[in-house]
């Protein structure tokens, strides 16, 4: 061959192995590049999960945010089923009625969560919207009412009974029973459950008319109980010749003596805090006027203006050759200057 045909031959020669070489560069890009492409496409499909599952999160929360609104702060029973169908906001102000019923009483409470707390000893001023529910039904409104009213009535809500709440989770009872309230099931009743509680009335009564039976001079047996003549003023001391039924209303019901340090139990009755004391100490739990469950814990102080009235009654002073009269709140003060008096003539 000639020479230039041998150098258009290596000409040729060497633009097949550039055309090569190109294809082999591309070849091990588009290789390199394949990884990050799958990366990139893993990144992205783990970042829509994420937010799939932050939707759905978030969509459970509002869910849960919703059922507790359906719900009693207190008890968790359903507001939909319930009997009166009415709810009381949690943090709002005291209504109409409960506010006219706690100035009868002297008490001095404007919102509920002061009343909450003083009935079910629940602070609910931490509650969060996403935990707690934000009202009460009017059963648990009715406790707060019969806990304050005068009608002889026991407080039907057990202390420790109140519901605790806790952050949505995957086994959240409050998505699963709002409709119906978080309460335990009532068992099925029996068909000879109205029999069994006719015969344990029954019982009852006749224990209760065995004791009756029993207690025959009651009243004298308290004021031997009690032996409270030489500490409590007789209802003889007072200066005013009183109508009985008022006389009546400032005696203990036990020694019907002036009452002293007065007590008030459920059932409205009035004792010498000494006397009702010894008395619930021995003869059991229950009031000596009317047999009405009554417990140490129960008693509470009369309201203010009862008070009022009682210190402002005059009494004439039992110490010998004294024939002043005192008002009965200046009475202990009266009766100790006897004593300083006597100490220094001794």
């Amino acid at each position: 061959k000639s020479l230039p045909e041998e150098s258009h031959l290596a000409n040729n020669d060497d633009v097949e192995m550039a055309a090569s070489l190109d294809k082999g560069n591309d070849a091990m890009t588009i290789m390199l590049q394949e990884p990050f492409h799958r990366g990139q496409n893993l990144n992205n499909g783990m970042q829509n999960i994420g937010k799939d599952a932050f939707s759905v999160n978030q969509r459970e929360i509002e869910a849960h945010q919703v059922n507790l609104q359906h719900l009693c702060r207190i008890c968790g029973g359903s507001l939909k089923n319930g009997l009166y169908k009415r709810s009381h906001p949690v943090h709002g102000p005291v209504d109409d009625e409960m506010q006219a019923l706690l100035r009868k009483k002297e008490r001095k409470a404007t919102s509920w969560p002061d009343l909450l707390n003083k009935v079910f000893k629940v602070d609910v001023r931490g509650d969060m919207d996403t935990i707690h529910p934000t009202n009460f039904c009017h059963n648990c409104w009715s406790v707060v009412q019969r806990k304050f009213s005068s009608v002889p009535c026991e407080v039907y809500f057990p202390r420790k009974g109140t519901m605790e709440w806790h952050p949505h989770s995957t086994c959240c009872e409050v998505c699963g029973t709002s409709s119906h309230g978080i309460k335990r099931k009532k068992q099925d009743p029996s068909p000879q459950g109205g029999k069994k509680a006719r015969i344990i009335a029954e019982r009852a009564r006749r224990i209760m008319y065995a004791r009756s039976q029993k207690q025959v001079n009651s009243k004298n047996i308290m004021k031997k109980i009690t032996n409270c003549k030489k500490i409590h003023l007789s209802t003889k001391m007072l200066t005013v010749d009183y109508p009985a039924d008022f006389v009546k209303s400032i005696s203990c019901q036990i020694c019907e003596h002036i009452l002293a340090d007065p007590v008030e139990t459920t059932c409205k009755h009035l004792f010498c805090r000494l006397c009702i004391l010894k008395c619930l100490k021995v003869i059991g739990s229950y009031c000596p006027s009317c047999r009405y469950p009554c417990f140490p814990t129960d008693l509470v102080d009369p309201v203010k203006s009862f008070l009022n009235i009682l210190n402002a009654l005059a009494v004439r002073c039992p110490v010998k050759n004294c024939q002043e009269e005192i008002t009965l709140g200046k009475y202990s003060r009266h009766l100790s200057s006897h004593k300083e008096k006597k100490e220094k003539g001794t």
